[in-house]
């Protein structure tokens, strides 16, 4: 009955034959990956990874660079920083339509007296901004100015095309108008920054080096699907993958490489308008490389936890919950022993963040960083 249901026996190739199949077979599963963006741009960044050619291919000559003077500014605060020791320079990007977030931030996190308490060391917070398409809008912003300070506003319009620009805005501010801030720190309008954590973070690094921190994307493809908003069109960025580099949302520079990278962003194309990948190429060629923070967000928000806010720094996705979430925050380190938390209360916390962070695909932080 064996026989009935035998197999039959494949024919056994002679050695050359056997060698062109595996050949063949392999050239196929390559053209099936390399027709996937993702696995295109992982071969290139392992196998080629000449980011430097990246670089000198988005050079340009003087003339044809980012003349930022060419933006007027429509509200400054040139003496934000003047006779301050400033540890943390945080600027937040945000659109002018978005009184709301400003105000929630200012309330929450963006506090710059309870930033610098919690610190210990003085915090200035600024937003940056570009010009609406409406006058009743800026007029608002000018009375939004006008009782807190700290909106800097450049002529250009302010679109998703023009994200490169008020990337080397917030740059150039920081260079000219606050050169000794040790930390700058590059946010969205929409993320929920700890800040006690985060000093405490920036305490352990070196202020004189070139620090670059936050959430590292590495091996991401341009996007081609014309329905994206992200789409970026060969001629503006030829390259199968994007340098590393960190998730605009939320990221850090030490006053070097903040330094460095604005130089950079002066000698290269503005016309690559997805600025955290724009960010990426000025790493490259000011020879800086980015540095994974497990506890920076990704796309997604943070699990809300105690044991998460133990650990996180950023948490991206929060309109309308600021308040909420900052309460529950400072709650916790309010309840925190001055001597840090017995074992158990530490094994505990990391069984939770174990539940939290590895169950869901789509968690904030990586499953191992429920162990750090």
């Amino acid at each position: 009955m064996s026989r009935l249901f035998r197999l039959p026996r494949l024919p056994r190739l002679a050695g050359g034959k056997r060698k062109w199949a595996w050949l063949l077979g392999a050239c196929l599963l390559l053209w099936v990956l390399l027709r996937h963006d993702h696995a295109r741009s992982y071969s290139y960044r392992l196998l080629v990874n000449r980011f430097g050619d990246v670089a000198e291919g988005l050079r340009v000559p003087a003339e044809r660079g980012p003349r930022l003077a060419r933006f007027r500014p429509l509200l400054d605060h040139p003496d934000k920083c003047a006779g301050a020791d400033v540890f943390l320079l945080l600027f937040v990007k945000s659109a002018p339509r978005h009184a709301e977030r400003r105000r929630a931030i200012r309330a929450t996190w963006g506090d710059e007296g309870a930033a610098s308490r919690a610190l210990g060391a003085t915090v200035k917070v600024l937003f940056a901004l570009g010009a609406p398409d409406c006058q009743a809008v800026q007029e608002a912003l000018r009375a939004e100015d006008g009782r807190h300070g700290d909106l800097i506003q450049r002529d250009f319009a302010d679109s998703f095309r023009n994200l490169t620009l008020k990337l080397l805005v917030q740059l150039q501010w920081a260079r000219r108008r606050c050169p000794g801030a040790r930390f700058l720190m590059l946010a969205d309008d929409d993320v929920f920054v700890h800040t006690a954590n985060l000093g405490a973070y920036l305490r352990g690094a070196p202020a004189a080096g070139e620090l670059w921190a936050g959430h590292v994307i590495r091996g991401a493809p341009p996007v081609r699907r014309r329905d994206s908003k992200y789409y970026v069109p060969p001629e503006v960025y030829r390259w199968a993958v994007y340098p590393d580099y960190t998730a605009g949302m939320g990221y850090v520079l030490s006053g070097r490489a903040a330094e460095k990278m604005y130089r950079a962003g002066l000698t290269l194309d503005v016309s690559l308008y997805v600025d955290d990948a724009f960010a990426g190429v000025c790493g490259v060629a000011a020879g800086l490389w980015p540095r994974a923070q497990p506890y920076f967000s990704g796309g997604w928000r943070a699990p809300d936890h105690p044991c998460v806010y133990q650990r996180m720094l950023t948490s991206h996705g929060h309109v309308g919950d600021l308040p909420a979430l900052w309460a529950a925050v400072q709650a916790e380190r309010a309840g925190r022993p001055p001597g840090g938390p017995p074992l158990l209360d530490r094994l505990y916390c990391v069984a939770v963040r174990v539940f939290l962070l590895c169950a869901r695909p789509t968690s904030a932080y990586s499953c191992l960083t429920a162990f750090l």
